[in-house]
C-alpha cells in the first residue's frame, strides 16, 4: 500500500505549476491561480489605459505592503476561479483608454496650440506612438529576464503616471505654452514651440511613450499566461483572451475617441489629460484586486543573451571546424547534452511544450547547428540543443513580423492625415458637431461588433469546417489583415479625390478654414477597412508570437507585435518625408508640406501605399506559405 504522504507529494506535483509563482513567491497552483478570472482583470484594464493613453493615468505607491493586507482573505475567496471575465476585461479597458484619448486627438494639439505645421504635426505624433510601441521590447525583454509581468505593468503604470502630470500642468498654463495666434489674435504671429517650453511637452510624451511600452511589454503576456497550454480548452480560452484583448482595446479607445476628445476640444486639453490621469491611477487597484488568483511566471535570464551566445557560437565553431557536417553527425550518433548549470536551465529544458525531447538539431538553419559541436570554441560559449532550436524558431518568425510593418504604416495615418482630412470637412451630425479625432469610432465600433462575432459564430464554423483546434490559423488571420489593408488605401485615395473635387467646385481651395460641404462620412470608409484589419492583424499576431516563442521568450516576442506598430509608425515618417524630397524642385510643390491640406497631392500618396501595401501582401506570402508551425494541435471535432 502506498504511504498517504507520498499521495499528497505526487497530488501536489500535479497541481502544481512548474515555472510560475503566486503573489507571494509561493509555487503556483492550477486549481486556484489562473484561468479566466484572473486574465479578466488584464482585460479590463486594459480598457482604462486605453483611455488613459488616450489621456494617461497612474498610479504611485509608496509600499506594496499596505495593498497586501488582507489579500490573503481574498484569495480564499477567490480559490474557486469562477469563470468571469469581466475583471481581466477591466485593466486593458483602462491602459488603452488612457493612451488613445491623447493620442487619437494629439495632432490637433500639436498643431493649434503647440504651433506645428501639419506634416511636422503628423511626424511628431508618429514618432511618439512609434517610441511607445517600440519600447514594448524593453518591457517584454524585463519581463522575461528579470522581473515578473505584475511589477513591470505596476512600475510603467506610474511612469506614464508622471508623464501626464507634466503634460496636464503645461495643457493648464498659458505662460506654458507659445502664445495664442490666429483670426482671433492677428497681431501675434504664430511661433512654434521652442526652449524650455517644448522640453516640457517632449518630456511629458516620451515618459508616457515609456510607461505605454512597459505596460504594453507585459500585459498581454501576462493575461496569456493564466491559461493551461497543455489542454485543448486552455488554448482554447487563450484564443478568446486574445480576440477578447483587442475588443477591450476597442472598448477603451470608444471612450477616450468620443467623450475625452469632446472634452479636449470644448473644456480643455486639461480636463482630457486629467482624465487619462484618472484613468491610469483607477487601472492599478483593479489590476491589484486579481493578485491572489494570479499565476506569475518566474524571470529565466535574459533572452537575449541566449541569442547572442548561439549565434555567436554557431559563427565561430563554424570557422574553426573544417567539417561541420561530420561534426553534428558525430554529435548525433552519441550525443552528449550539456548538463544544466542554473534552475533557470533545468526548468528551461523541462517547460518545452508541444514539442518531444529534442536530441539533435533539426535540418532547418544548419548553420546554427555549429553551436552544437562537441568543442565549442570557448566553455562559455557551449550550447545545448533546445536553446539552438529555440533561437531558429525566433528567427523563423521574424519574417512574418516584417511583413506586417507596412499595414502599421498603413494605421498610422487614422491619427494623422485622416484627422486632418475630416478637420477640413463638414463634422455636424445633425446639431451636434463630432470632433475630427472621433473619427476612429467607426473602426472602434466595427470591432467592438466583430470581435464577438468572430469568437462565437465564425471560429466554431471555421473549427467545424477544418475539423482543426483553430479552425482559422494565425497567419491566416495576419494575411485577411494585409488584404484588407491594401483595400483601405486604395479606399483613402478615392475618397481624397473627391474630397478635393469639391474643394474645387465649391471654390474653398485657398480657404481651408470654411468646412466643404461634404460630409466627414465619407473618410469612415478608410477607418472600417483599417479597423477590421487592426482588428484580424493585431488578435493574430499577438497568439502567434505568444503560441510560436520558446517559453522563456514569450512577453519579448508577444512585445513584437507592438514593435511592428512602431515600426509602422517610423516608416510612415520616413515615407512622408521622402516623398516630399522625391517630389519637390523648382518647378513642383512636394506632395506632402505647407499649411493647407487642399493644396497637399494627398490621393497620390495614398496611392503610393497602396502599391508598396500590395508588394508587401506578396512578400508576406513567400514566408507564410514556407512557415511550419511549432505547436501542433490535434485535430478535433467540434461539438
Amino acid at each position: 500500500m502506498i504511504p498517504l504522504w507520498v499521495l499528497q507529494e505526487i497530488e501536489q506535483q500535479l497541481s502544481s505549476l512548474e515555472g510560475y509563482v503566486d503573489w507571494r513567491n509561493r509555487p503556483a497552483e492550477r486549481a486556484r491561480h489562473g484561468g479566466m478570472a484572473a486574465a479578466s482583470f488584464v482585460l479590463g484594464i486594459t480598457h482604462f489605459l486605453t483611455i488613459s493613453e488616450c489621456i494617461k493615468f497612474s498610479w504611485k505607491l509608496d509600499s506594496l505592503d499596505d495593498v497586501y493586507v488582507g489579500f490573503a482573505e481574498i484569495e480564499s475567496l477567490l480559490s474557486t476561479r469562477p469563470s468571469s471575465d469581466i475583471g481581466s476585461t477591466s485593466v486593458e479597458v483602462l491602459e488603452n483608454l488612457a493612451y488613445l484619448a491623447n493620442a487619437s486627438n494629439l495632432v490637433l494639439y500639436m498643431s493649434e496650440y503647440m504651433h506645428f505645421t501639419p506634416s511636422k504635426s503628423a511626424n511628431s505624433v508618429t514618432n511618439f506612438m512609434g517610441t511607445a510601441f517600440l519600447l514594448a521590447l524593453l518591457g517584454g525583454f524585463l519581463s522575461d529576464a528579470f522581473f515578473t509581468t505584475y511589477y513591470i505593468y505596476l512600475t510603467s503604470a506610474v511612469v506614464e503616471f508622471l508623464g501626464l502630470v507634466v503634460l496636464t500642468i503645461q495643457a493648464r498654463s498659458p505662460s506654458l505654452k507659445p502664445p495664442e495666434c490666429g483670426p482671433a489674435n492677428p497681431d501675434i504671429p504664430c511661433q512654434q514651440v521652442h526652449g524650455a517650453k517644448a522640453a516640457m511637452l517632449f518630456i511629458g510624451l516620451y515618459l508616457v511613450a515609456l510607461g505605454v511600452g512597459g505596460i504594453k511589454g507585459s500585459l498581454p503576456s501576462h493575461g496569456a499566461e493564466q491559461f493551461d497550454e497543455d489542454t485543448p480548452q486552455g488554448r482554447k480560452q487563450r484564443s478568446t483572451f486574445f480576440n477578447y484583448f483587442v475588443f477591450s482595446l476597442a472598448c477603451g479607445a470608444l471612450i477616450a475617441v468620443t467623450l475625452v476628445v469632446w472634452i479636449e476640444d470644448n473644456k480643455g486639453w486639461q480636463w482630457g489629460f486629467g482624465i487619462s490621469t484618472f484613468t491610469i491611477l483607477l487601472s492599478i487597484p483593479i489590476f491589484l484586486t486579481g493578485s491572489c488568483i494570479y499565476r506569475n511566471k518566474v524571470p529565466r535570464g535574459s533572452p537575449l543573451t541566449t541569442i547572442l551566445k548561439v549565434l555567436l557560437a554557431a559563427t565561430l565553431n563554424a570557422c574553426m571546424t573544417t567539417n561541420q557536417k561530420n561534426a553534428v553527425a558525430s554529435m548525433a550518433t552519441s550525443p552528449s547534452p550539456r548538463t544544466p548549470t542554473s534552475i533557470e536551465d533545468a526548468q528551461a529544458e523541462k517547460s518545452t511544450i508541444g514539442i518531444d525531447h529534442i536530441e539533435t538539431p533539426s535540418e532547418s538553419l544548419k548553420f546554427l547547428n555549429g553551436a552544437v559541436v562537441n568543442m565549442p570554441a570557448h566553455r562559455s560559449l557551449e550550447c545545448s540543443v533546445k536553446q539552438v532550436e529555440d533561437v531558429k524558431i525566433v528567427l523563423k518568425i521574424l519574417p512574418v513580423f516584417a511583413c506586417t510593418i507596412m499595414l502599421n504604416c498603413c494605421l498610422a495615418q487614422l491619427s494623422t492625415f485622416s484627422v486632418q482630412q475630416a478637420a477640413t470637412m463638414n463634422t455636424k451630425l445633425g446639431s451636434l458637431k463630432v470632433p475630427p479625432a472621433s473619427l476612429p469610432i467607426f473602426p472602434v465600433l466595427f470591432i467592438i461588433i466583430l470581435a464577438p462575432v468572430y469568437d462565437y459564430f465564425i471560429v466554431p464554423f471555421a473549427r467545424k469546417t477544418t475539423k482543426t483546434e483553430m479552425g482559422i490559423t494565425h497567419l491566416q488571420r495576419i494575411g485577411i489583415g494585409l488584404v484588407l489593408s491594401i483595400v483601405a488605401m486604395a479606399t483613402a485615395a478615392l475618397v481624397e479625390i473627391k474630397r478635393k473635387r469639391v474643394a474645387t467646385h465649391s471654390r474653398l481651395l485657398d480657404n481651408p478654414a470654411k468646412p466643404l460641404p461634404i460630409t466627414f462620412f465619407w473618410i469612415a470608409f478608410q477607418y472600417l477597412f483599417l479597423g477590421s484589419a487592426d482588428l484580424f492583424t493585431l488578435a493574430g499576431l499577438l497568439e502567434f508570437f505568444f503560441t510560436e516563442a520558446p517559453i522563456s521568450m514569450r512577453s519579448l516576442a508577444t512585445s513584437l507585435s507592438f514593435a511592428s506598430l512602431a515600426m509602422g509608425y517610423y516608416l510612415s515618417t520616413v515615407i512622408v518625408s521622402v516623398v516630399n524630397s522625391a517630389t519637390g524642385n523648382s518647378k513642383h510643390k512636394p506632395w506632402l508640406s505647407g499649411r493647407n491640406l487642399n493644396h497637399y497631392d494627398l490621393e497620390r500618396f495614398y496611392w503610393l501605399m497602396c502599391v508598396l501595401s500590395a508588394l508587401n501582401f506578396l512578400h508576406y506570402l513567400f514566408w507564410a506559405n514556407r512557415y511550419k508551425y511549432r505547436s501542433i494541435h490535434k485535430a478535433i471535432q467540434a461539438a
